[in-house]
């Protein structure tokens, strides 16, 4: 597609009836290379690490933070508040803005501001090596202009009209079990005590997390049907349960902590339309589910979580704890409740 020069691409997209995501999926580009074409044109290449960037977008005041997979997006509206930085995974906590950034995964940013009949759009849009979409903020009208002029001015990259070369996107891994050690994964699941202890484990035994649920068998994995997604959302949104949505991709998790008001299912999409948090999930996409059940020193960490035919993870839903306003034992009803894999 040599004939696909920044000035045509620029011109593709303001023509374009699709999101920009499913523009470049159209034509066999990356997401960032339609912002790239932008360059000079609205937008501006900036440092994309998390330690420089997320403390300016904190000074950007009330904005809204979306993060994607291939099958899932998430949308919170909030504040970039209580950041904290690491080399090889930062957070934020704020109740409402709540992230888990790895930053290797933070190779591209952009300050993009496009034109539209409501007046500018103005976001700033991260990506991978591969150009694909990590985390994007979306400012609003009450965000604080004159820290975007900043954050543009002091975070602007010296040589931000170069075309980045993006890598190939890395192949869906899939499931990846190791059987030869399904009795060792079953001792050292029990023995778990925080869930964050769950990677270790599978890096240990060669594994991924969904070779890991197909292996290791009930009580602590058991399959659901694809239909048990809709009753879950239903459910939550008839009992008005608190729960944490993890949404995510290598370079970014977006967590949505509460309850579900507004369900709403349009064609293949099934929608969360509250007031200050969106999500849409592509429904079709969902191939696996299962009902996954972690020890903490807490008590049991009981999940839902969904997989693309590719293996890839959509979701994952947790009931909140009771410290936090949860109720464990309502939750555990629910999740119990829902339909087996072998159900129609």
């Amino acid at each position: 597609m040599n004939d696909l020069t920044p000035a045509r691409l620029r011109a593709l997209k303001r023509d374009a009836t699709v999101r920009p995501f499913d523009l470049a999926a159209q034509l066999g580009l990356p997401e960032a290379a339609l912002v790239e074409a932008e360059l000079g044109h609205g937008a501006t290449r900036i440092v994309p690490a998390p330690s420089r960037l997320i403390p300016a977008v904190r000074s950007l005041g009330e904005v809204m933070a979306l993060t994607r997979n291939i099958s899932c997006v998430i949308e919170k509206i909030g504040t970039y508040n209580d950041f904290h930085d690491g080399d090889h995974a930062a957070m934020t906590l704020d109740p409402e803005i709540d992230l888990r950034l790895f930053p290797r995964h933070w190779v591209h940013a952009f300050c993009l501001e496009a034109p539209s009949p409501d007046g500018p759009r103005r976001s700033i849009q991260v990506f991978d090596a591969a150009g694909d979409a990590v985390h994007k903020v979306h400012l609003r009208a009450g965000s604080d202009l004159d820290a975007w002029d900043a954050l543009r001015r002091d975070l602007a990259l010296p040589d931000g009209e170069g075309l980045s070369d993006f890598v190939p996107r890395a192949a869906a891994e899939g499931a990846r079990a190791n059987p030869d050690r399904a009795d060792a994964l079953r001792a050292e699941w029990a023995q778990m005590t925080d869930t964050h202890q769950f990677n270790t484990l599978l890096r240990r035994l060669k594994m991924n997390r969904l070779g890991a649920y197909r292996t290791v068998g009930a009580p602590h994995a058991r399959p659901l049907a694809v239909a048990a997604v809709v009753r879950m959302f239903d459910a939550i949104q008839a009992q008005g349960r608190q729960v944490m949505l993890f949404v995510g991709n290598m370079g970014c998790i977006q967590i949505h902590s509460g309850t579900f008001q507004n369900v709403k299912t349009m064609g293949p999409w099934l929608n969360v339309l509250d007031p200050r948090f969106d999500l849409h999930l592509r429904a079709d996409h969902v191939a696996e589910v299962w009902l996954v059940d972690k020890p903490t020193r807490r008590g049991s960490a009981l999940s839902v979580e969904a997989f693309a035919a590719s293996g890839e993870l959509i979701f994952q839903c947790f009931g909140m704890r009771a410290d936090k306003g949860g109720d464990p034992d309502a939750w555990a009803r629910l999740a119990g409740a829902l339909p087996g894999g072998d159900a129609a």
